[in-house]
């Protein structure tokens, strides 16, 4: 599995060596990690990432990423998959950036890259959720093309769609 390259970022596949150091907030020999990485939000991907392998398999390309930036390799945050596309051909995303990394545009840039990969798998939605006070976060998936779908008491949930590919 390769890279997702964006003009200022790498979005790294994550193997189960990686998922582990995440969980243990212990980055790897030669790795350099922002300040605040890895947050809750990235060390429960990871747990969800090594859960997903013991059960059925490996879930790449539909996994969890880490977010580098291409300038210095430092690990600024994570981005990725909840799974596989179910039935339906939907997906469900997720993300976090280090707060020394947010306000730099960098999850938006991480986002699309995100998107178009999916699209290009063929998965015909995208989903994404959060927190009714994470403004930053719902400017991330407005900026991106995601659209408002809902909201709780919780959460707003947003989303994205592609029309199905004709058949030649």
């Amino acid at each position: 599995m390769t890279d997702l390259e964006t003009p200022r970022l790498l979005l790294r596949p994550m193997n189960a060596s990686d998922a582990l150091r995440v969980i243990s907030g212990t980055p790897g020999d030669g790795a350099r990690w922002a300040p605040g990485y890895p947050s809750p939000g990235e060390k429960s991907a990871a747990q969800r990432f090594l859960e997903t392998c013991a059960t059925t398999g490996d879930p790449s390309p539909f996994c969890s990423y880490e977010i580098r930036r291409r300038t210095d390799g430092l690990v600024i945050g994570g981005m990725g998959f909840h799974g596989a596309p179910d039935e339906d051909g939907d997906v469900t995303i997720g993300y976090g950036l280090a707060p020394s990394a947010q306000g730099t545009g960098y999850a938006s840039e991480a986002l699309r890259a995100l998107l178009l990969f999916a699209h290009e798998q063929g998965v015909r939605r995208v989903h994404g959720d959060t927190d009714l006070d994470n403004i930053a976060s719902q400017r991330v998936m407005e900026a991106v093309g995601m659209r408002l779908e809902k909201q709780d008491e919780r959460l707003k949930y947003y989303r994205t769609d592609w029309d199905p590919q004709p058949e030649l």
